[in-house]
């Protein structure tokens, strides 16, 4: 996959995407992944490195924040289904996450 290229993917794409993707998901036609920290704090620090990076994407995630506990969804709307740029974006998140 090109980095720079913005595309939707097929299931197939998908599946072998997700092999690479440590703790993601396919759920509902999104990726997803379940995050824990040990308080509301590291949460929600975690989740404004997450909106940097997404902001330099331009391309942002949908998520639940509940204390210690974030869900992440990843779609992109205007293609109607998951992308290059999801599988991007799950992959930097990983990238953030090893480092707390």
């Amino acid at each position: 996959m090109s980095k720079d290229e913005y595309r939707r993917l097929s299931q197939d794409e998908v599946e072998s995407e997700l092999l690479n993707l440590e703790g993601w998901i396919l759920s509902n036609g999104k990726i997803k992944r379940e995050f824990k920290f040990n308080t509301f704090v590291q949460a929600f620090g975690f989740m404004t490195k997450v909106a940097m990076e997404s902001e330099k994407l331009n391309h942002h995630p949908e998520w639940f924040n509940v204390y210690n506990q974030l869900s992440i969804d990843l779609i992109t709307h205007d293609l109607g289904g998951i992308s290059t740029y999801d599988v991007k974006l799950a992959g930097i998140i990983n990238k953030l996450y090893q480092k707390e």
